[in-house]
């Protein structure tokens, strides 16, 4: 196996029954929206320590892209054309279920929402990072560009990709 994200993204398809599926607001069964709202308050709330209203109003604008694995939700992010998060095309809320980390599942969800993006000739990429992730997403080419600010209590960056 290779030692690159490649190789990982690779061998993760291989050794796990990963899927993924994209869906519109309005495609997505109650269900879904259930764990899609579980998962993120888990990671985002309970998990990080992090009282904040995650359910902002935006979701209905998104296209979600939700990972599982054995049939189970374990990764999912959402993402914006340009002109509705931000003047850029975006993707944000992305996360891993805590014991389905180090999989590359995260790898995965970046680069499946940037070629989903790209697809739909969307030019530059906006994101807001959390800090600590600065080396990963810039594994993927975003740069940061700005100063670090605290979003809902948490230090961000801007990162674009272009």
């Amino acid at each position: 196996m290779e030692d690159t994200k490649e190789g990982l993204i690779k061998s993760t398809k291989k050794t796990h029954k990963m899927q993924l599926v994209f869906k519109k607001w309005e495609e997505l069964s109650k269900e879904e929206v259930q764990s899609i709202f579980s998962l993120r308050s888990e990671v985002f709330i309970v998990e990080q320590n992090c009282p904040y209203q995650d359910i902002d109003g935006n979701d209905e604008k998104a296209d979600h892209l939700l990972l599982y694995e054995n049939n189970n939700l374990c990764g999912y992010t959402r993402i914006f054309p340009k002109n509705t998060y931000f003047k850029e095309a975006s993707f944000g809320r992305t996360l891993v279920k805590k014991n389905y980390r180090g999989k590359g599942y995260g790898h995965v969800l970046v680069k499946e929402s940037i070629k989903f993006l790209k697809n739909q000739k969307e030019k530059t990429i906006k994101i807001s990072a959390q800090s600590y992730l600065i080396k990963f997403y810039s594994s993927h080419g975003f740069v940061a560009r700005g100063e670090e600010y605290l979003e809902d209590n948490i230090p961000h960056t801007a990162m674009f990709f272009e």
